[in-house]
């Protein structure tokens, strides 16, 4: 048996402990094994799952509930391909998510080693980085990288695969690797530019901040409401494919098609938006844009031409803490002129600042009703079909779960339910599956919530076709003790892709969206977990209240009406 204290397993391992990693989330292999057995040294916790893209999935909720880097670990060869799939979903949420995968020794390759691949070509469309490790000596500057990268810019996901030799081999000696070299390389904005921002926000009459999913995390949600405070500008997140027609966001479509003045803060000019034109955005906006990325500053000058004003080269946070910054700034230097006796040019401005300060808060209590609204209807909605549950009517119970405790964590995935969910719920923490519109994550995000965030209740609401993807993750959170709640919207087919059939071709042309109507609470209870059964609206509440009551993971299977997901307009 090799020495646990000098294999190229144990520097990876304690790197990655002494950096501060104590979970990750893993499915084993041969070519991983020397790292399973390095981590019972280190004291790192591994939750071992069922699928290899079930691990990822795992990383990604990880990091964008804790605001730390997400490990996962998966074996080589067909281990690293189905992991791979799941890398998409990181990317497109831009979670800062760090895949190790086993990789057949060095000095077999071209020779027909066991799982041989170009591991780290297959990563590399879909990662910010992607490479496979050179040297033992290296691996615990290789692991500093992966981290950097990740967070660095736009976080997103990097791919490092290990070769097995490496992993075996004996380490001389251990080169020391600052803790600098891991943390985020900030990209730090012009702060000129910043002030003149700025002061082009709090010129216009009805002015929007635009963030993407990087300030989406627990704690970028955070940030943007302290931003949203300090400037007194509407701060709206957007992280749904269905884009400014998202439901989550109520009527703002309106009013973002109002505003004279938007500032994209990390937000990428893509589809989510209609590309910047009319009548999703003004004819005659004017655009501002802060991005890590010089391309997607590119793609938004050439969409918007003159009507982008002004550019800076920024990752969301550093541009989001610069703007506050610059708002402490001119408050100063208000505060400084006040105390220097120019009372009569002031308090004409105060007088024409007062009523510009009314004309403001107008503008930001209606964006905040557009957002919030829902129909009057949905409250007393009902199913039209017998035994089937009004989405509305379904969701509405869950909301008193979510509104028990401040760190609750609401987890949507799915097609048409998804948006349903979304439109209805509300939580201090959420993980959806995002502008990816990937579906089949959401047993994984939740299980990884629960693990991340402990003490507080875990909502998880799913699409019947979604379920089939991870459903035995039922099974690692039985294993794990990992206490959840899974409502299961059962409508029997692929909703999205049957609306889509129905709307463009007629529905008489209706074809390969059936599934049957089974029992998800069955299939969970077989693995373990507590389950239940909906088909009367007026049942929902004691199905909840069993599910929490049981301790255990739980799955209550609703038979749910097949609505299109709600496009949201007010009268």
């Amino acid at each position: 048996m090799p020495t646990t204290s000098s294999r190229g397993a144990d520097l990876l391992v304690r790197s990655l402990a002494d950096a501060g990693v104590d979970t990750i989330f893993t499915l084993s292999g041969n070519h991983i094994m020397p790292i399973f057995d390095a981590c019972k040294d280190a004291g790192i916790r591994l939750i071992h799952t069922r699928h290899e893209a079930a691990a990822v999935h795992m990383a990604d909720a990880w990091a964008r509930l804790t605001g730390k880097v997400g490990v996962a670990l998966v074996t080589g060869g067909p281990g690293h391909a189905n992991a791979v799939g799941a890398l998409y979903t990181v990317a497109q949420a831009e979670s800062p998510v760090v895949l190790l995968s086993g990789h057949a020794p060095l000095n077999q390759l071209g020779k027909g080693a066991f799982q041989e691949m170009a591991q780290a070509d297959m990563a590399a469309p879909l990662t910010k980085a992607s490479w496979t490790a050179q040297t033992t000596d290296g691996l615990a500057e290789d692991m500093a990288r992966a981290f950097s990268v990740a967070l660095s810019g736009r976080p997103g996901p990097v791919h490092v695969s290990l070769p097995t030799d490496l992993l075996e081999a004996t380490v001389a000696s251990r080169r020391p690797v600052s803790r600098a070299a891991w943390l985020a390389s900030p990209v730090t904005p012009n702060h000129a530019t910043i002030a003149e921002m700025l002061s082009r926000l709090r010129s216009a009459r009805r002015p929007l901040i635009l963030t993407g999913p990087a300030l989406l995390t627990r704690p970028g949600r955070a940030l943007s409401a302290a931003l949203a405070a300090a400037t007194g500008v509407p701060v709206v997140g957007m992280e749904s494919p269905r884009g400014v027609g998202d439901p989550c966001l109520g009527t703002f479509a309106e009013m973002l098609a109002q505003a004279d003045g938007v500032l994209l803060l990390g937000k990428r000019l893509d589809f989510t938006l209609k590309f910047g034109q009319a009548p999703a955005l003004a004819a005659d906006v004017s655009v501002m844009h802060i991005d890590a990325d010089d391309n997607e500053l590119s793609r938004s000058r050439t969409a918007f031409g003159d009507r982008l004003v002004a550019t800076c080269v920024a990752d969301a946070v550093s541009g989001a803490q610069a703007l506050m910054a610059a708002v402490e700034q001119v408050e100063a230097g208000n505060a400084g002129q006040a105390a220097s006796g120019e009372t009569a040019s002031a308090d004409g401005r105060r007088a024409e600042g007062g009523r510009a300060d009314e004309k403001a808060a107008d503008w930001r209590q209606a964006v905040a009703a557009a957002i919030a609204y829902r129909p009057a209807a949905w409250a007393t909605a009902t199913a039209s079909v017998p035994d089937r549950v009004h989405p509305a009517a379904a969701f509405w119970p869950l909301q008193a779960l979510l509104d028990s405790h401040p760190d609750a964590v609401l987890v949507v995935d799915g097609g048409e339910i998804g948006q349903w969910a979304q439109a209805c719920l509300s939580a201090p923490h959420r993980v959806i599956n995002g502008i990816a519109g990937s579906i089949g994550s959401a047993l994984p995000f939740a299980v990884a919530a629960r693990v991340a965030v402990p003490d507080a209740p875990v909502v998880a609401v799913l699409g019947d076709g979604t379920f089939g993807f991870h459903a035995a993750e039922f099974d690692t959170a039985v294993r794990y003790g990992l206490p959840l709640v899974v409502v299961v919207g059962n409508d029997a087919r692929w909703n999205a892709e049957y609306q889509i059939q129905v709307r463009d071709y007629g529905a008489d042309r209706t074809i390969g969206c059936e599934l049957l109507p089974t029992r998800y609470d069955q299939v969970a209870a077989a693995f373990g977990a507590h389950g239940g059964n909906v088909t009367d609206p007026a049942r929902m509440e004691a199905a909840v209240n069993a599910a929490v009551a049981s301790g255990k993971p739980a799955c209550i299977n609703v038979m749910m009406e097949g609505l299109a997901a709600p496009t949201i307009r007010r009268a």
